[in-house]
């Protein structure tokens, strides 16, 4: 098979490696890809959200396979216009992709199908916004944009002040775009939090192993929100017990909402979880792979993920039975000095051989090459991963990783998986 895989980050290096395991995959093509992707998959300079552009590509390779990876080209249209064209793809539809497209419309879906999420309220004028928060007066509170923001549309205020600067940002200095059009206001849920990433093909779902993200930038939970600054496989907060309330309170009433709004979900629909006193509660919904939970849960899978894209597009998953590694999974993410805010670009990396290194699995997420020289792209730069009997084992190696890699200005938390350890005691 022909495959072309859609994005150009750390979670599309990680569905490149996994895809390039299976025995029925002999080319794999990414559009646009990074400089470290170059090392697994053949390159080309066609943007994530240009959907014309890679309908002609796939057409140009004759892929047999069109994975789109990202959100915006996802929520865009890009898979209809794909089987619009006569290509098999992994990913939902834009009116399923809608679920994380717009927070307003995943609120309601939660709200009309009794599935547990956040009390809530929508609006869509900045000072209707700040009477009803001076009005509720309860702190923290939680101010989403309606739209996608790159994972970083949420902010959580602690006070009146914080919470009138962030709408100021969101909703008259625009910094999301139109995504700030309306805002969802939130109450704030208390608990452990849980990602989860899902396959379904619209009839049956079947969960991934668990994972736990650390969004904040600073070691502690400190600093601004990120798109994710490590992760862990396995969540110890996500019990059986809680997988299985999670399952017939969430995961299948949310598949079955879906088709019951004639908006069918095929591919990895993605569960940010809250474990709150009153039971697991749902954060978010993402119509795709997280980044960098993907980091974790793919290499911790060992049936041929091809044979998974081929049972959702035939809609045949509850035949498939998916196996998984026990062991944990722990990766680390290596920054550039000021994400995520303003960072340079084109810093030499030092340390690796052909983007990678014994011992541990180097997925890039903002890499470019320059010449021979592997140098920085983006925010996050690199995601330092590894495999370990235990959590504590696996976290050694990916950090013994990180060690050995520099570039100027690098940024990483220390403090990866402590809140798991500390949890698994």
């Amino acid at each position: 098979m022909r495959v072309l895989v859609v994005g150009s980050g750390g979670r599309e290096h990680a569905l490149i490696k996994k895809i390039k395991e299976s025995s029925r995959v002999d080319y794999i093509a990414c559009c646009p890809g990074n400089g470290g992707i170059s090392y697994d998959a053949e390159c080309f300079n066609v943007g994530a959200t240009d959907i014309d552009g890679v309908v002609a590509l796939a057409k140009q390779i004759s892929a047999d396979l069109v994975v789109v990876a990202p959100d915006d080209p996802l929520v865009m249209g890009m898979v209809d216009a794909l089987n619009n064209a006569g290509f098999a793809t992994f990913g939902p539809k834009a009116n399923a992709a809608i679920i994380e497209g717009s927070k307003v419309f995943s609120k309601e879906l939660m709200q009309k199908y009794h599935i547990p999420t956040a009390e809530y309220k929508v609006f869509d004028n900045a000072d209707e916004v700040m009477a009803y928060i001076k009005e509720k007066n309860e702190f923290p509170t939680v101010i989403k944009a309606d739209g996608l923001a790159l994972g970083k549309g949420v902010i959580i205020p602690e006070s009146l002040e914080e919470a009138e600067a962030g709408v100021k940002e969101i909703m008259e200095d625009k910094i999301f775009g139109d995504s700030g059009n309306n805002v969802v206001v939130e109450e704030f849920l208390t608990g452990p939090e849980v990602s989860v990433l899902a396959f379904t093909d619209g009839k049956c779902v079947k969960p991934m192993v668990s994972s736990m993200d650390h969004k904040r930038a600073l070691d502690g939970d400190k600093g601004l929100n990120t798109g994710g600054m490590g992760t862990v496989s396995p969540n110890p907060y996500y019990t059986d017990e809680v997988a299985k309330e999670c399952m017939e309170k969430i995961f299948i009433p949310t598949i079955e909402a879906m088709n019951k709004e004639g908006r069918t979900f095929k591919g990895c629909l993605y569960f940010g979880l809250m474990i709150t006193p009153k039971g697991p509660k749902v954060i978010e919904y993402n119509c795709r792979f997280g980044d960098p939970e993907t980091q974790v849960v793919l290499p911790r899978l060992k049936t041929d993920i091809v044979d998974i894209f081929e049972a959702i597009n035939n809609e045949t998953l509850s035949d498939l039975d998916i196996e998984w590694d026990e062991r944990a999974c722990t990766c680390v993410i290596m920054a550039s000095g000021g994400y995520p805010k303003s960072y340079p670009k084109g810093i030499e990396i030092k340390g690796l051989s052909d983007g990678q290194l014994d011992g541990v699995t180097v997925y890039h997420a903002g890499t470019k090459l320059d010449g021979d020289n592997l140098v920085t792209s983006g925010g996050r730069v690199l995601g330092v991963t590894a495999l370990g009997d235990t959590l504590e084992n696996a976290l050694k190696k990916s950090y013994d990783g990180v060690k050995q890699i520099s570039f100027d200005g690098a940024h990483y938390r220390n403090d990866i998986g402590k809140r798991a350890l500390s949890a698994l005691k």
